[in-house]
């Protein structure tokens, strides 16, 4: 079933955007994959950076704290714009966070591995443990939550 036109669809109909179009409609999930992960991303690094460095909240506490205001953040983009769902919200808002649940608990073992036992630079050890979180992240989201 053909779908309604997003923003996105639209901006790349654009005259000056045009000529990508075909691109963008072949690629079109995993470009606005990734283009809302790198902003979770942003949201999830800009909140624990808030969060540790300008609260002072203990590593693991910011971490969970910015997991929270990411994975708000990326559900409702997820749904919308990217896997475009349709299915039913409560179902889907429970397995999204349970996914993302089980990324948080390797990503905080991560964290408290490198950063309280080993003393690693914090937001460096979060951004190199968010690249394995965005892969399994988009594999949870793509098989499991959003499947059509």
């Amino acid at each position: 079933m053909q779908q309604k036109p997003n923003f996105f669809d639209r901006v790349m109909r654009l005259p000056l955007l045009r000529v990508f179009y075909p691109f963008y409609e072949r690629h079109r999930e995993g470009l606005l994959y990734l283009f809302f992960g790198a902003l979770t991303t942003a949201v999830s690094w800009g909140s624990f950076y808030l969060f540790y460095y300008s609260l002072s909240l203990g590593e693991l506490i910011a971490n969970v704290l910015s997991w929270v205001a990411a994975v708000i953040f990326a559900f409702l983009t997820n749904r919308a714009f990217v896997f475009r769902a349709t299915g039913n919200l409560a179902k889907e808002a429970i397995s999204f966070f349970a996914s993302r649940l089980t990324t948080l608990l390797l990503e905080e073992g991560w964290i408290f591995l490198f950063v309280t036992i080993l003393s690693f630079e914090a937001m460096w050890v979060k951004i190199a443990g968010n690249v394995f979180v965005l892969v399994l992240n988009y594999v949870f989201s793509k098989w499991i939550v959003f499947k059509k």
